[in-house]
């Protein structure tokens, strides 16, 4: 059986059991996701603050206001917990938001947007995402 990643313990916290080299992983794509975000000109930029469903709130400057403060929000506290053993509730929520945007940035610059551009991407942008989508699953599944 494989090691689960993050484990929630009988005091309510989350265990985070990633070794060195997901760590690494994490931090880079936080580090990514907050460059993002303070440069116009980054890969990532647009699709950071780019609503879900256009339709809703594409004409409306507080919701882009809105998920800017969230997004800023949940990578800088992403980044200060990456080196914890434990999350709480709020801490885990911000990885798990930072990781899902980190994910959704690199699909979208890459243009990854079916099963056949994924099979057709490098090795290493499928590891990528691939590692990325496992820490989503594994947290949401313990929150």
């Amino acid at each position: 059986m494989a090691q689960r990643l993050f484990v929630r313990r009988r005091d309510g916290r989350i265990e985070v059991r990633l070794n060195d080299a997901a760590r690494s992983l994490a931090r880079e794509a936080f580090a990514r996701v907050l460059a993002a975000e303070m440069d116009p000109d980054h890969e990532w930029h647009a699709s950071l603050n780019a609503p879900i469903d256009p339709s809703h709130d594409v004409d409306d400057p507080l919701a882009t206001l809105s998920r800017q403060h969230e997004v800023t929000s949940n990578v800088e506290l992403a980044i200060a917990t990456l080196g914890e053993a434990y999350l709480n509730d709020a801490e885990a929520w911000a990885w798990l938001c930072t990781l899902q945007v980190a994910l959704r940035a690199t699909i979208t610059a890459k243009g990854i947007m079916t099963s056949e551009r994924l099979n057709e991407a490098d090795e290493s942008t499928r590891e990528y995402l691939m590692t990325l989508q496992t820490f989503l699953f594994a947290l949401a599944d313990v929150m």
